[in-house]
């Protein structure tokens, strides 16, 4: 029996300038940061009926503190992927096959001081040790 995809939104915050939110990313817990891949945009799972936006907006405020941000667009279709092959210890991901994302955009309008990346992410290490504006390409 094949596993199924875990539910996932990937976060893109675009400030003032157009500029999208990156953080560079802990490689702590299961998941393989390889080197050349730190930088990273918010992401993470969706539970159990949780509407997608609001699950992009919890990701966002536990992943990088911020609550000040306007929705803009989420995408369609999901975008499922495979898990690189692994052979470490059992870890809360080994259920899944995968992840299927979806994408939500959002407009940061909160000030600069507001991002905090010191919190813990719902209990597990910080997501990210630090960030910065980076242009979309």
């Amino acid at each position: 029996m094949s596993l199924p995809y875990r539910p996932n939104v990937g976060i893109a915050l675009f400030n003032r300038d157009g500029l999208v939110f990156a953080g560079f990313g802990n490689s702590s817990g299961p998941e393989i940061v390889t080197p050349g891949h730190e930088w990273q945009m918010p992401q993470g799972g969706i539970d159990e009926n949780e509407d997608v936006i609001a699950a992009a907006r919890r990701e966002l405020r536990e992943e990088t503190g911020v609550t000040q941000a306007r929705f803009l667009a989420v995408t369609d279709d999901w975008a499922p992927y495979d898990f690189p092959p692994y052979s470490g210890p059992p870890h809360r991901l080994c259920a899944w096959r995968g992840q299927k994302q979806k994408w939500v955009a959002f407009r940061f309008e909160g000030e600069e001081r507001d991002i905090d990346l010191s919190r813990l992410n719902d209990g597990e290490p910080a997501e990210f040790s630090h960030w910065r504006w980076l242009p979309a390409r």
